[in-house]
């Protein structure tokens, strides 16, 4: 088998996962991009300005921080947080917006297109197009808008146009199955800032490798701050970029386990979740073949998440082949463990992590007994929880009007 980093192949393939199942109208753009991406990913002017952005915009490196309440709390593990909510507009989204829109501008296109769930792919993708003065349009399941006002409302300060979509199950799926739509139709001047590591080839590699940073910095703290690499790495997973980010540089080191969190939503057996890794069959979806949660027919069934941001019936391929040869392990909670954890993560840390980033703290309820005192595990605290104020406040019974 290869190096699991040597992925994907020429073919876009992760093991049997990844692909180019697109029409022919987008076949010529995704070679394009395949084609000025390997050009410009080794090119010194263009890793040096991605470099600069990350420092001066973006304000990384990130902190690698000891969670010395929470450790104390589980009684097992020390606790770290690599906190990506503290990059600007608050997530790791950020990481790969900087790098797709220098992409754009090197193809000369003059239109941004992306999807959101969240909200926070949205807000990333809007401020790097504001910063270089692009037209830029947002598409959003309608109910991720109601949920998400607050991001909708910077999507739009920051000048973009966000298109609420009312088909389906007006969710992230939704959303990115019309900004397939635009891209399609205005292919000649659209650039489409895809936001996670799903789609067809080369996207999950793009987005993987601009989110990696992460993972390079986790390496060189971990040393610096307790003298070993991470014995564990947790990290939330819906398309999952903020998951291989981190996981990535570590792949060929066999002693870290890399873990990742889906959304149990209502519970596994309740069937209204949004975990394919955990219950789900490979399919394919939006471009790329990875497991789906899918009918006996093979339809795409609906999802449900507290979180708008894990409300995805399918996964990055890359993550549906390190399920598959065992690298990674995927567990999943439900959506009362998750709000359990955002109190106690903004109680005890005085850090509000977003609704899906506390999926990957809700993590610590089943995995810490199994870890001793002197073992680490870091938690990719992937973004921050304001955005989910009305929707923690409603599950707790309490109006903000």
């Amino acid at each position: 088998m290869d190096n699991l980093t040597d992925l994907p192949n020429s073919d876009g393939f992760f093991g049997e996962y990844g692909g180019k199942f697109v029409p022919e109208t987008l076949m010529h753009a995704l070679k394009e991009l395949d084609e000025i991406y390997a050009r410009l990913k080794n090119d010194p002017k263009f890793v040096e300005e991605i470099d600069q952005d990350l420092v001066q915009f973006v304000g990384r490196p990130s902190p690698l921080y000891f969670a010395k309440r929470l450790t104390d709390h589980y009684s097992g593990p020390q606790i770290w947080l690599k906190r990506e909510d503290l990059n600007h507009t608050g997530a790791h989204k950020i990481n790969n917006t900087v790098g797709q829109i220098l992409l754009a501008k090197a193809m000369g296109k003059k239109r941004i297109i992306a999807e959101t769930g969240a909200g926070q792919h949205g807000v990333a993708t809007a401020t790097v197009a504001a910063r270089l003065g692009l037209e830029c349009h947002i598409y959003m399941g309608a109910a991720d808008v109601e949920r998400q006002s607050l991001n909708v409302y910077r999507i739009k300060l920051l000048g973009a146009k966000v298109h609420a979509v009312d088909s389906g199950t007006a969710t992230l799926k939704d959303a990115l199955n019309e900004a397939m739509r635009d891209w399609v139709t205005n292919i000649e001047d659209t650039y489409y800032i895809i936001g996670s590591v799903t789609g067809p080839h080369p996207y999950p590699m793009i987005v993987r490798d601009f989110n990696a940073i992460v993972g390079r910095e986790l390496r060189k703290q971990s040393i610096e701050q307790f003298m070993q690499y991470p014995d564990a790495i947790v990290a939330c997973v819906g398309g999952g970029s903020n998951a291989m980010g981190i996981f990535y540089p570590f792949l060929e080191e066999p002693n870290v386990a890399l873990i990742g969190v889906e959304a149990a939503g209502s519970g596994l057996a309740s069937g209204k979740h949004a975990a394919p890794l955990n219950d789900g069959e490979p399919g394919i979806l939006h471009g790329a073949k990875s497991y789906l949660m899918q009918d006996k027919n093979g339809q795409v069934v609906d999802t449900h998440s507290i979180s708008a941001g894990l409300d995805y019936p399918g996964v990055g391929p890359e993550h549906s082949n390190l399920k598959d040869s065992g690298r990674a392990n995927y567990i999943a909670v439900d959506d009362v463990e998750v709000l359990s954890s955002f109190h106690l993560v903004t109680k005890l840390e005085g850090i509000m992590p977003a609704l899906e980033t506390a999926h990957a703290f809700a993590a610590l309820e089943h995995i810490a007994k199994n870890y001793k005192s002197n073992q680490h595990i870091v938690i990719n605290v992937s973004g921050r929880g304001d955005k989910d104020i009305n929707t923690v406040a409603t599950m707790d019974g309490i109006s903000l009007d």
